[in-house]
């Protein structure tokens, strides 16, 4: 008995010396594709997705109109270097080495304001991966101001400490800059044009940000620019507190420990939005707690209280300058721009809540012209401001699409299928945080609020389109069989005049004179 006792407890001792935190750099490295580095193709689209979210982020900020350059060079097979140069604010020395060589490290993930990036993860993941495929490690040149100097980094990241290791740190000329960041990155990956390459992602990422002006160049390709279209910066998304709806008891016993409000009623008002004093008067006596409690000192018994009364007590919804839509005219002018369309509309719907978090959805029709005809709808998706070019299937703005009944709209549409012909529909949410399906952020989430949105902003464009179609397309599919029919006149008045024995003159005449008739009017004119 005694042996069995020594055996488990020697086994126990050797399996507690197996154990060993883990890093958060570590973990990625070995599950890279929750961050969307799943194959060659895909890592290179994310690189320079983040990056140039990045980029947009910070010229927002310092309210820089943005003006980005992308360069994909092949440096052998299936190994590339991705350039992304902005015009942004730049980067203070200090913050360069963590913000490119730590996870999870970045200031917008506790803001509660509508940003590209969130989480903190992006571009690190990205610097970690060419190192991870390379060996080599990310450069970054940042210059904060024309009185500034700028500085060149070359750097590592130490997987197992999750901490930036700096190999290169100096001074350096770039007198053709007055402010800005260029990234330099080595990365195994495997370049594809198409619906899911750099380019359409970059075309996609100017359509949602008129604003910005866009260069690129692939490999062996002509450099293209995406120019911009609207000379003014989008309004300012402002910071707001988290809303009581959206907080989870979790999270609201960490506020009670941490605020810095002396009395319940003071927290209540002060750490959340939409709260005021007859409204945090009503949920502490729903509570059936003291207003004056010192909120370090509410037990957890006490806090579940609190949380069952916030739900019954009715609260306005949080504020929406929070978020930066992109406007009506801007999606409208970035479709004119990219789309020989004979027909445009857009919708940006009033802001709604899910789980306490503020969100608008916009949407926006192109219709005719040169879009193909054949075929599906073409489905842009995009969430805050970023295109979204993967797992459309499992994406909420994709099955908002494919409920809008379009044959109401004079469009074909075959059950569970978007719809057939020239059209172009896009798609937007705009969110202090936007509900993705996974880490790699590439759907959004199927939330009743949002789905409920999304249906109604397409089916707002839906409807000026199908007044469209009603009354200038099918007339003048209605003209093109009048003139098939014309030119059969002729022949049809010999026929007729044969039979009839009238004049072929006459019946001629009464067959124009028909047709003049019943061709439609648009605007009191006859087409």
């Amino acid at each position: 008995m005694s042996f069995f006792l020594n055996y488990k407890m020697v086994k126990a001792n050797e399996l507690a010396k197996q154990q060993r935190e883990i890093s958060i750099s570590e973990f990625f490295a070995k599950n890279r594709h929750l961050l969307g580095f799943d194959n060659p193709s895909k890592a290179l689209l994310t690189t320079i997705k983040e990056a140039v979210d990045n980029a947009l982020d910070a010229c927002e900020e310092a309210k820089i109109l943005p003006d980005i350059f992308v360069e994909i060079k092949q440096v052998k097979e299936e190994r590339y270097v991705a350039i992304i140069e902005d015009n942004g604010p730049g980067i203070v020395r200090a913050q360069v080495p963590k913000i490119f060589g730590k996870l999870l490290y970045g200031s917008k993930f506790h803001r509660l304001r509508m940003s590209r990036g969130q989480q903190g993860i992006g571009i690190s993941a990205a610097a970690m991966y060419g190192q991870l495929t390379t060996g080599k490690g990310v450069n970054i040149t940042s210059k904060i101001g024309p009185n500034y100097a700028a500085h060149y980094f070359s750097l590592h990241i130490d997987t197992q400490k999750n901490d930036p290791v700096i190999t290169v740190d100096k001074e350096v000329d770039w007198s053709l800059k007055d402010h800005g960041t260029r990234i330099e990155l080595e990365l195994e990956a495997k370049y594809q044009k198409g619906k899911r390459g750099v380019s359409e992602y970059l075309r996609q990422t100017a359509l949602a940000n008129p604003h910005s002006k866009i260069s690129y160049k692939g490999p062996e390709e002509q450099l293209v620019t995406y120019p911009r279209v609207i000379n003014e910066l989008p309004k300012e998304a402002k910071e707001i507190k988290p809303h009581p709806y959206g907080v989870e008891l979790g999270v609201l016993i960490k506020m009670l420990q941490s605020t810095k409000a002396s009395s319940l009623s003071g927290c209540l008002q002060s750490d959340f939005s939409r709260v005021s004093a007859k409204v945090a008067d009503e949920i502490i006596t729903k509570a059936k707690l003291r207003a004056k409690s010192r909120p370090k000192t509410i037990a957890r018994k006490e806090a579940e209280s609190l949380y069952e009364a916030i739900q019954k007590v009715k609260i306005i919804a949080p504020p929406t300058n929070c978020l930066s839509p992109i406007g009506e005219e801007g999606i409208i002018k970035s479709l004119k721009k990219e789309f020989d369309a004979e027909f445009f509309a857009a919708c940006t719907r009033p802001p709604s809540v899910y789980r306490g978090n503020p969100f608008i959805i916009e949407a926006g029709i192109a219709y005719g012209g040169s879009i193909e005809k054949d075929g599906l709808a073409t489905i842009m998706r995009f969430a805050n401001k970023v295109p979204l070019l993967y797992q459309a299937g499992g994406c909420a703005v994709t099955k908002g699409a494919l409920d809008v009944a379009w044959r109401g709209y004079g469009l074909g549409q075959s059950k569970g299928a978007l719809p057939q012909g020239p059209l172009v529909i896009f798609v937007h949410i705009a969110s202090v945080w936007v509900p993705f399906t996974s880490e790699s952020k590439e759907a959004v989430a199927h939330y009743p609020e949002i789905m409920k949105d999304i249906k109604l902003a397409i089916q707002e464009c839906g409807r000026k389109l199908g007044i469209h179609i009603r009354n200038v397309v099918r007339a003048r599919e209605q003209k093109q069989k009048a003139g098939l029919f014309e030119g059969y006149i002729r022949e049809l008045s010999n026929t007729l005049s044969e039979l009839s024995g009238n004049e072929k003159g006459e019946i001629e005449e009464g067959l124009k004179h028909f047709l003049e008739k019943k061709l439609p009017l648009i605007n009191g004119e006859k087409i």
